[in-house]
C-alpha cells in the first residue's frame, strides 16, 4: 500500500535540540472509535511525538488489517494498545483526566486549548497517571463522559470548516505535548507539582472518584433531596464543584463516611 502523507525527516531536527524530553504518564484514550484506519492513524500520530501509550474502548472494528496499513511505522504501538469493554476499566486508576469536546456545554466546564492542556499536564506530579479522552467519529464524547473530566480541552477550528479527524485530534494533543516535554526540566522545581507532591495524601482515583458519585447520588435520593425522574442539573454542577476541589483519597473517605452516616440515620427514622 502507498502512502503519499509527506514525510519530514526527524533527523533534519536533531541540531534543533538536542535536550532529553521529560517523561509524564499519559495514555490516549480512544472511545469506541468505528474506523481501524482511525486507530492506526492514531497511533501513527502518537508515535511520531513519543507518546506510546494507547487504550481503546470498546472499539467497533478491531483488531482489523486497516488499523496496520495506517499506522505504518507505528505497529508497536497497535500490538501494545489496551483494549477495554468500558471507560470506567480505562479511567480507574488515573489522577487527572483530560476530555476532547467540540462544543459549548449548557454547564461550562474548565476549558483550555491544546497548549494549555500540555502545561497543565506537566505541571502534575511524574507520578500522576493521566487520561485524554477523544469520543467518536461522529459525535465526539457524550455527556456523561465529558462530565468525568477535570478539564476539557479544545480546538478552535475554522467557523467555515469545523472537522476535524480523529487522528488529526490526537496529532494535535501529542505534539503539544512534545513541545512541553523539550521544555520542561524535571531536575529543577516545579513550584505547582511540588505543593501537589508534598500535599498529606494522594488524589482520589477515577474508581474512587466515581464510587464516591454513586454513593453521593444514592443518599441524595434516600433523603428525597434528588429525583431520579426529574434529574435536572444537579449530579452535574455537583460534579463540576468536586472537580475544581480536586479530592484526595483522605477527603473522598471522610465525605463517604458522612454520608453512610447519614444513610444510617434516615434509615433508623423510616
Amino acid at each position: 500500500m502507498t502512502d503519499d502523507t509527506l514525510v519530514i525527516d526527524s533527523n533534519d531536527n536533531a541540531a534543533v535540540s538536542t535536550k532529553m524530553a521529560a517523561v509524564r504518564d499519559v495514555r490516549m484514550v480512544l472511545v469506541n472509535p468505528s474506523h481501524p484506519g482511525n486507530i492506526g492513524g492514531a497511533a501513527r500520530a502518537m508515535k511520531t511525538m513519543a507518546v506510546n501509550q494507547l487504550v481503546l474502548v470498546s472499539p467497533r472494528n478491531y483488531p482489523d488489517p486497516r488499523a496496520v496499513w495506517r499506522a505504518a511505522g507505528a505497529r508497536d504501538l497497535l500490538e501494545s494498545a489496551i483494549i477495554v469493554e468500558t471507560l470506567d476499566d480505562a479511567l480507574a486508576d488515573c489522577d487527572l483526566i483530560v476530555g476532547t469536546s467540540a462544543r459549548d456545554r449548557r454547564i461550562p466546564w474548565p476549558l483550555v486549548d491544546a497548549h494549555e492542556c500540555a502545561k497543565k499536564i506537566y505541571e502534575e506530579p511524574q507520578s500522576s497517571k493521566i487520561a485524554i479522552l477523544f469520543g467518536r467519529e461522529d459525535r465526539g464524547l457524550k455527556n456523561d463522559e465529558l462530565n468525568r473530566c477535570h478539564l476539557h480541552v479544545h480546538v478552535p477550528t475554522s467557523d467555515a470548516y469545523s472537522s476535524l479527524n480523529l487522528a488529526m485530534a490526537v496529532q494535535i494533543l501529542s505534539y503539544e505535548l512534545r513541545m512541553r516535554s523539550l521544555q520542561v526540566d524535571d531536575s529543577q522545581p516545579n513550584p505547582v507539582a511540588d505543593t501537589t507532591d508534598q500535599w498529606d495524601e494522594p488524589f482520589a482515583s477515577g474508581a474512587d472518584v466515581e464510587r464516591f458519585h454513586e454513593h453521593l447520588a444514592e443518599t441524595l435520593v434516600d433523603i428525597d433531596f434528588f429525583d431520579p425522574d426529574q434529574p435536572k442539573q444537579l449530579l452535574t454542577r455537583l460534579r463540576r464543584l468536586f472537580v475544581r476541589v480536586r479530592l484526595d483519597r483522605m477527603e473522598i473517605n471522610i465525605l463517604r463516611g458522612i454520608l453512610s452516616t447519614v444513610q444510617e440515620k434516615v434509615k433508623k427514622n423510616k
